[in-house]
């Protein structure tokens, strides 16, 4: 708890000290930071709020003469350094060649102990730094190892505080007790009651070396942590604290601490100002100026100037590590992406189609370019790209079922379902990474239905299942076959290198976080080679998102890796650019309707994408900087748009993008059945602009929804060819259809050719008259059509009861063939969706009664006693005794009773309780409020 500690005391004093001495030795560049405050530009007003280590200025003039040997010592000041050196006589600086033995069950290899070093002396120095190793190389082993080495070596056990991401919690832990076990590591998590209870048992008592946390704990506990005296402050996933502005960065900076350490997977991306914030956090005392340091690294030059890039690396070099995979992991199995290809079912189809057709003004350039209602295009279209059941009201049902449409209407799912089996049968496990939650829960559909075992990880997974799916999965002897994961949930800090085979269902706009989800399988411990299956629909918008990605990812590793800063806005993405994604493809899928899936075995498929995947990284190695800034390539001929996709230039077609104009589809009419092309004359219905053609005088007035026999339709068809033959009647030619000419030559080939009834036909087509349903007519049908609706098409009693002159015989009659041939109807469509929005009304009252009966079963007298769980979401207009009365007296009275509300209402005011409770009383309309708790059990599986 913090107290006055002398010791911890000297040890700042003394860091402070050792770093200005040191860094002054790396260069002189860092005498710009440290010189006199009255040369420097002021401190921001965030900086004085948060009460960063300020140095005074005689203080800061004698850290800066540190190290000035230029005058002569006097005795006294010899023998101060003397007794000074004998202090620290013990602390010789510690390198190791070989793991240390405090590291138990393993060793740290080569590359890891020279990291440990590293970490050391940075500590010796008072020195804080960035351990940045690409991921899966062991930052979190050597992290531990530091802690150990301070332990051990020089006597100090913490406290130490390490901040993650809340997913790893569960394996920080564990890779405590594996490798340092002398290290005592608690763990600070769960709900306001158990985190006092830890607090008050555990923490307090100091009877702990390490406390391991999340992010979301320090804000919500941050009073607690500011009482220690923290020896090393770890915090993993350093870009959270990149701006200075968030709550968890000011938090942060106000807890005492004598280290600092980061840790980072990715790449420093190199904004100046983010650079800045991590310094700033990292030495307060030396970077406490955001504008200092911005006009130090002039921005309107620093792409050009390479004195400034050499000056940036000086800067960073004494604080930051790192190591790629490639360069110091050569007993890693190497890891193959290979991008999948593939298409559109017919259903992914119909719905691109209709979110383009919604936003046709957008996609012709002519409607306001609003940059978030072009997100929100986008958005909807990576859903269609993924699975059309992710909009609501594209699975068929109710009732809904699990089956083979489930596969079938998603051209990734029809992949999948064969590449699942493959891997399989080679023995491989199978991490599944997507950006949507809902994705996961159409997979744990299919793995149901396919039998295959599986564990889920997403944002709203509890700690503890967390824990135990991991564990599951890594078992030594587990069945678990694939482990579905939310990217942003999934993707940090996990070690599943149990798996060697990661699908990435889609693709993030940040490249670094798909790499960040393959490197939970591709990672120290994997013994075989990682292969990553990368699904990616053809002609739509998530080809562009995933070119831009690998451009950004190639710009990157030319920049960044340099240490070079980059254009601020190249991360950007522009309106055009959001527009030219929405674009892409929008003619294709407009130009068919059909499926675009083909029967090819996986083989075939994985041979295709891999042609396609080197293809794509030959032309990307090509490039040069300037070209991926502006997604050009560089060739002999000068520079071609990287837009150059199927022999067009869409960087070209751009600048003629307001004239340009994509055709949206021909409206169609649905065919009727077999008989259509007589009901298109029965029912007037014909080509637009084509002149009628005649019919015969006498003939019967029949409707579709009279269910007459097929075989009568062709007789009335042929009655009125032969009558247009008799009269001469030649069909014109229709320029406004397709193959206007041939049409014409068919339908009159058909006259031509046409022969008056035989008496049997005659005869046969006189009886079939007398076989539909001739007495029903149309306003018997719309009443039988909102009978459905309103009881559900199995209610038959009830249905019959609403059809007015109808017996029960005759409506049970007609009920079994509309639903044995309603698909004959022309307005089938518009019927069902009608019919299938009553009965999910109706399905919806069974629930909440259902919902009711078991929320009131639980009381002995649930008028006083009944508890509702409003949630955030209360409601201002009545209080809870109000709802409980509504609530009991709705269930009392039966939910689906008719005029159930009115009853409602005239029992409210009846009720004793209510009689000076005017605003109640005068309620004209009686509506209930279900409590959330009761609507959230109806909704969800187990009511």
């Amino acid at each position: 708890i913090e107290e006055v500690d002398p010791e911890y005391e000297e040890k700042r004093v003394t860091d402070r000290a050792n770093r200005f001495e040191y860094l002054l030795k790396q260069t002189e560049l860092f005498a710009h930071f440290i010189q006199p405050a009255s040369q420097k530009s002021p401190t921001s007003p965030l900086k004085v709020k948060l009460g960063r280590p300020r140095v005074k200025q005689d203080e800061k003039q004698n850290l800066l003469s540190v190290g000035d040997n230029r005058h002569r010592r006097t005795e006294q000041e010899e023998d101060e350094e003397l007794l000074s050196e004998s202090r620290r006589a013990s602390n010789i600086l510690v390198r190791f060649e070989e793991s240390p033995s405090y590291v138990k069950n393993g060793a740290l290899r080569d590359y890891q102990i020279r990291g440990l070093n590293w970490l050391i002396s940075l500590y010796e120095n008072g020195i804080n730094g960035i351990l940045a190793d690409e991921m899966g190389l062991g930052k979190t082993l050597q992290t531990i190892a530091l802690l150990g080495y301070l332990k051990h070596y020089r006597n100090i056990p913490g406290p130490h505080m390490v901040l993650v991401p809340k997913s790893t919690l569960h394996n920080w832990m564990n890779e405590f007790k594996r490798w340092v076990p002398s290290l005592k590591a608690v763990c600070l998590i769960g709900d306001k009651d158990a985190r006092a209870a830890f607090i008050r048992d555990v923490m307090m008592p100091g009877e702990w070396d390490v406390c391991v946390t999340s992010y979301e704990m320090v804000i919500r506990e941050k009073s607690v942590f500011k009482k220690f005296n923290w020896r090393y402050l770890v915090i993993d996933e350093a870009h959270r604290i990149k701006n200075e502005k968030s709550k968890l960065s000011e938090i942060v900076r106000e807890f005492k601490t004598t280290n600092r350490l980061l840790l980072t997977g990715t790449p420093l991306q190199n904004n100046l100002h983010e650079l800045w914030s991590l310094l700033n956090f990292l030495l307060p005392d030396v970077f406490n100026s955001a504008n200092d340091f911005d006009s130090w690294f002039d921005t309107n030059n620093c792409l050009g100037d390479q004195k400034l890039v050499e000056r940036l690396h000086a800067v960073l070099r004494p604080f930051l590590l790192r190591r790629i995979k490639a360069e110091v992991e050569k007993s890693l199995p190497p890891k193959q992406e290979v991008k999948i290809y593939l298409g559109l079912s017919k259903m992914q189809r119909e719905w691109y189609t209709k979110i383009l057709m919604k936003d046709i003004d957008i996609l012709n350039s002519a409607g306001k370019m609003d940059k978030m209602r072009l997100l929100n295009i986008l958005m909807q279209l990576r859903k269609c790209c993924n699975h059309p059941y992710l909009f609501d009201g594209a699975e068929p049902g109710p009732p809904y079922t699990t089956d083979t449409h489930l596969v079938t209407n998603s051209g990734k799912m029809v992949v999948l379902d064969k590449l699942l089996p493959k891997v399989q049968e080679q023995g491989s496990r199978v991490l599944i990474f997507s950006q949507m939650t809902r994705v996961l829960d159409i997979l744990e559909d299919y793995c149901m239905w396919r039998g295959y075992e599986y564990c889920r990880l997403d944002g709203k997974t509890p700690h503890e299942l967390r824990e135990q799916a991991i564990e599951a999965y890594n078992a030594p002897s587990s069945t678990k076959f694939i482990f579905m994961l939310s990217t942003r949930a999934g993707g940090l800090g996990i070690n599943l290198a149990t798996a060697d085979v990661v699908i990435l269902y889609d693709s993030d706009w940040n490249p670094q976080v798909d790499l960040q989800a393959m490197d939970r399988a591709h990672r120290i411990g994997q013994k075989k080679p990682v292969r990553v299956f990368r699904l990616i629909t053809e002609n739509t918008v998530e080809e562009r998102i995933v070119e831009r990605a690998e451009m950004k990812l190639r710009l990157d590793s030319i920049v960044i890796q340099q240490g070079r800063l980059i254009d601020q806005q190249s991360n950007k993405l522009a309106k055009d650019e959001m527009l030219q994604m929405i674009r892409h493809g929008a003619t294709h899928v407009f130009a068919s309707k059909d499926s675009e899936l083909t029967d090819e075995d996986i083989n075939t498929i994985l041979e295709r994408g891999a042609k396609k995947t080197a293809e794509m990284n030959e032309r990307l190695q090509k490039l040069g900087e300037n070209s991926l800034r502006n997604f050009t390539v560089d060739t002999g001929s000068g520079e071609t748009s990287l837009y150059n996709f199927e022999g067009e230039d869409y960087r070209e077609k751009q600048k003629l993008s307001m004239m340009e104009w994509i055709e949206p589809p021909k409206r169609e009419r649905k065919a009727n059945y077999a008989v259509d092309a007589y009901f298109r004359e029965a029912l007037r219905v014909s080509e637009p602009r084509a002149p009628k053609a005649p019919r015969p005088p006498k003939q019967p007035n029949i409707q579709d929804f009279q269910f007459f026999p097929p075989r009568l339709f062709e007789l009335l068809e042929m009655e009125i060819l032969h009558y247009r033959k008799t009269i001469g009647y030649k069909v014109p030619r229709n320029p406004d259809i397709p193959n206007a000419a041939q049409v014409q030559k068919e339908e009159q080939r058909k006259i031509d050719e046409a022969e008056p009834l035989s008496p049997e036909e005659a005869e046969e087509k006189e009886k079939l008259l007398t076989q539909g349903f001739t007495s029903w007519n149309k306003r018997d049908f719309n009443q039988f059509i909102k009978a459905n609706e309103k009881y559900g098409r199995d209610d038959i009693d009830n249905i019959a009861r609403e059809v007015e002159g109808k017996t029960p015989e005759e409506v049970i009659e007609y009920s079994a063939v509309f639903w044995e041939r309603c698909n004959e109807l022309q307005d089938i469509e518009k019927i069902m969706a009608q019919i299938e929005r009553g009965e999910a009304r109706i399905q919806r009252r069974i629930s909440i009664k259902k919902a009711l009966d078991v929320k009131i079963a639980r009381y002995k007298a649930p008028f006083h006693q009944l508890r509702i769980q409003y949630g955030t979401n209360k409601g201002k207009n009545y209080t809870e005794e109000e709802d409980r009365f509504l609530i009991c007296m709705l269930h009392k009275m039966g939910f689906d009773k008719e005029n159930v509300y009115e009853e409602l209402r005239q029992c409210v005011r009846n009720a004793p309780q209510f009689r000076f409770d005017w605003f109640i009383k005068s309620r004209t309309a009686m509506v209930c409020l279900v409590p959330r708790e009761v609507k959230y059990k109806t909704n969800s599986a187990g009511a």
